[in-house]
C-alpha cells in the first residue's frame, strides 16, 4: 500500500530499548509479550528485542524508504533538531541524559542500530510501512500496542478525530495500548487528552494515565493506557 508522505517532510528521531522500558513502564513480563510499535521511526526498539528473541512488529509510513534514503534525511535533519536542542536546553531534565552532547551521541547511536536492521527486518516482516488510523493487523493480533511521540504530541497537526479513531484502531488490534507522552510537542499539556479519556471512556474502554519513570522533555512523565473493556486481560 503507499502512503502519501513526502521523505523531506520527515524528521526522524529514534530511541532505545531502555527508553522504551521507561517511557512505557514495561516489566520483564511485559517485555515477553507480542508488541506493535506504531509510528516507532528509527527507533532501535525493534532491533534490540529481536536481538533478544522478542516477538515484535513496527509500523511507520518512513518504512516505505530505503535505507539510504533513511539516513541521508537523518543527516539532513539531526543538526537542526540539536540546533533547536541546545537553544531550548531549560526545556529538558538533564538527568539520565546528562548533556546535549550526550545526546546527539544516543540518538545517532540508536538510530545507526536501526538502519544496520532495517533490511533484515524487513524481510522478516518486522518493518511494515503503515500508518495509523488503520492498520493491516487482524483484531486481536498483538498484546500490547505502543504509541511513542505521536498521537498528543502533534496535537495541533493531528485532529481529535484522528487521535481516537487511532487509539480506537491500535484496541482494535492488540489487547492493551499505551501512548506517551500526555504533552504536545511545546511542552504543554495536550489539550485533546481530557476529551480522548472521555470518549474512550463512553465506549466502554478502560482508561488510565499512569506516571512513568521517564523524564526527559520536562512534563513528559505520564502514559496514556487503554484497554477494551469487552476483552479478557
Amino acid at each position: 500500500m503507499a502512503i502519501d508522505i513526502k521523505l523531506e517532510s520527515v524528521i526522524p528521531w529514534g530511541r532505545s530499548l531502555a527508553e522504551y522500558t521507561r517511557m512505557f513502564d514495561l516489566t520483564h513480563e511485559d517485555l515477553g509479550l507480542q508488541f506493535l510499535d506504531c509510528g516507532g521511526g528509527p527507533a532501535s526498539f525493534n532491533a534490540e528485542m529481536s536481538a533478544i528473541g522478542r516477538p515484535i512488529v513496527s509500523c511507520d509510513p518512513l518504512y516505505q524508504y530505503t535505507p539510504a534514503e533513511i539516513a541521508a534525511q537523518i543527516q539532513a535533519t539531526h543538526p537542526l533538531i540539536m540546533r533547536a536542542v541546545f537553544a531550548h536546553q531549560e526545556h529538558f531534565v538533564w538527568e539520565e541524559i546528562p548533556s546535549p552532547e550526550y545526546l546527539d551521541q544516543l540518538r545517532l547511536s540508536t538510530m545507526g542500530r536501526f538502519l544496520s536492521d532495517f533490511k533484515v527486518g524487513q524481510g522478516q516482516g518486522r518493518y511494515v510501512a503503515e500508518a495509523l488510523p488503520e492498520l493491516p493487523f487482524a483484531d486481536g493480533a498483538f498484546d500490547l500496542a505502543l504509541c511513542s511521540h505521536l498521537l498528543f504530541t502533534y496535537s495541533e497537526q493531528l485532529s481529535l478525530p484522528f487521535h481516537l479513531a487511532s487509539v480506537q484502531e491500535m484496541c482494535r488490534v492488540a489487547h492493551e495500548v499505551r501512548v506517551f507522552p500526555l504533552i504536545d510537542v511545546t511542552g504543554e499539556p495536550s489539550t485533546l487528552v481530557p476529551p480522548v479519556v472521555q470518549h474512550l471512556q463512553g465506549q466502554g474502554y478502560t482508561v488510565e494515565i499512569r506516571q512513568v519513570p521517564y523524564e526527559f522533555q520536562r512534563g513528559g512523565n505520564q502514559m496514556l493506557c487503554v484497554r477494551n473493556g469487552s476483552r479478557e486481560a
